[in-house]
Formats: C-alpha cells, structure tokens, sequence
C-alpha cells in the first residue's frame, strides 16, 4: 500500500489507516511518500499517529525543512507566487507545534526506500532521483524519468510531491506516484488517493483508488486555526486555490474527476 501527503490532515490519516486495517495490510507492508506535515491544522497529532502505526516514510522536503529548522517549507514554489505567499503562513503555524522528538524522528527519516517485489526493483523517494522538491508529473520529461531510473539503479520509481496520482510504463520500466491524502487531487472532488501493489500470475498489478473521508471538518479545523482559506475551500471543492507548480497539461484536465484505475505491469516485460 502506498500513498503520500498526509499534510497535517489527521482525519484523512485516521481514514487511511482504517482501510489499511481493512484491508489487511500489516504496517510493514505500508509506504508514505514523504510530507507527512504541511496545509492543515494538525501537524503534531499526524506526526504522532505516523510514527505510532510504524509504516515505513520517506523523508520530504517538509520533513527536511522543520527536521533541521529551515526557514519555510522548501517546497520548491517561484519565490512570491502564491503558492510561495500560503507556504509562509502553514509552515510557521506547523513549526510552533512540533516538538523536539518530532522533528528528531523527521531528521531520522530516509530520503529513499529499496525494496523488491516479484524480482523487480523499486526506489521510493518524494521527489525525484536527484531533487527532494521536484515536481515530476505524468507528462513531465521522459528522459528525466529514465536519468532517474539509471540513477537509482531500480526498474521502477514511487514517487511523491506533485499531488496528483500517475502510473506510467516507460520502455518496460514503471514511474508512479501513489497521490497525496491530505488534499484532493485538483479534480474537482473531495476524494483523496493511495495505491496498491499486487503481483498476479501476469505480473504487477498498479492499482488506483480513491478514499473518502470527512473532509468538511477538517476544513472546519484548518478554518478554527486560522489558516489559508484557499487550501480549506480546496478541501471541500477539491480544487486547489492556484495551479503554479502545474504543466500545461495537467491544468487543462483541473476539475475533471479522475478514476480509480488498474495498469499491469507484465512479467515478461524487460527493463531497458
């Protein structure tokens, strides 16, 4: 099981665990992407039911940036765009709550994950091979996804950072972001992503599902703290409050509901 961003959004985490529980997946058989902390109102207490369940998570920028006290986020945003402006505001409110065994724990975190299923080899990391905070989206650059897989030495790639959910085969080797829990996925609904792994007969089954959850009160909680309304809103309309960090591509599909999905990935495939 996979999935990343939980983003101080406790409900969606609580939700997220009760599917794993559900579903039967022992912690061990569990993986988050990274940024764990950010946009809503319950840093410590997401910190806390993290590192309590004892799934594995890979460092992200957030952890990095409150881990060893940096100055903002290091998400990656153009300095003073507005995704940069709303950064500011979460990131001082997260930073005065953590404590000290918190950010302890976040500086423990790795920056990647190796492990290997049905033969083949796979790489977590938040962002890409070579950057925490790179945004790497489906129609990101071909050739920077295979420089990834070259650099890590993996048939396959999770990653996380970008928000918004992908499986991609590209010359028989597997780029996948799992999507984020803590914010919708800009496609117009309040649902939330993860993602399985599963090998079948034919091969690795990649499959993507939604998760719901009471997103209006974590709203109603980001809202009681104070913080940005456009990313409260985002958790209702399940649009964010700004497309900055967005490839032409991605834009033009805002608002368009996405599906839960399946992509097999065949045995007999050779990486390059």
């Amino acid at each position: 099981m996979l999935f990343g961003g939980p983003y101080s959004n406790l409900l969606a985490t609580l939700a997220m665990q009760a599917e794993a529980v559900r579903l039967g997946m022992p912690p061990e058989r569990v993986i988050c992407t990274g940024d764990v902390v950010a946009y809503a109102a319950e840093p410590a207490e997401t910190v806390r039911l993290i590192r309590d369940w004892g799934i594995r998570t890979v460092m992200g920028n957030c952890e990095e940036s409150l881990g060893f006290a940096a100055q903002d986020c290091g998400c990656g945003f153009e300095a003073g765009s507005d995704c940069d402006l709303l950064s500011r505001r979460w990131y001082a409110y997260s930073d005065a709550r953590l404590g000290g065994d918190d950010r302890a724990w976040m500086r423990g975190l790795p920056r990647s994950i190796i492990f290997t299923l049905a033969g083949r080899r796979f790489a977590v990391v938040h962002g890409s091979a070579d950057e925490i905070n790179e945004f790497v989206f489906e129609t990101s650059d071909d050739a920077s996804k295979r420089a990834g897989f070259d650099a890590l030495g993996v048939d396959a790639v999770i990653g996380g950072h970008a928000g918004i959910p992908f499986s991609q085969l590209i010359d028989g080797r597997l780029w996948h972001n799992a999507g984020v829990i803590g914010m919708p996925a800009h496609d117009g609904t309040a649902r939330v992503w993860y993602s399985m792994l599963r090998v079948t007969d034919a091969g690795i089954a990649i499959s993507r599902h939604a998760l719901s959850y009471d997103h209006a009160a974590a709203a109603a909680a980001m809202r009681a703290a104070s913080l940005p309304e456009g990313y409260a809103a985002a958790l209702e309309t399940g649009r964010w409050p700004n497309m900055d960090v967005l490839p032409p591509e991605e834009r033009a599909r805002q608002g368009r509901p996405l599906a839960e999905t399946r992509l097999l990935w065949p045995h007999s495939t050779v990486a390059a």
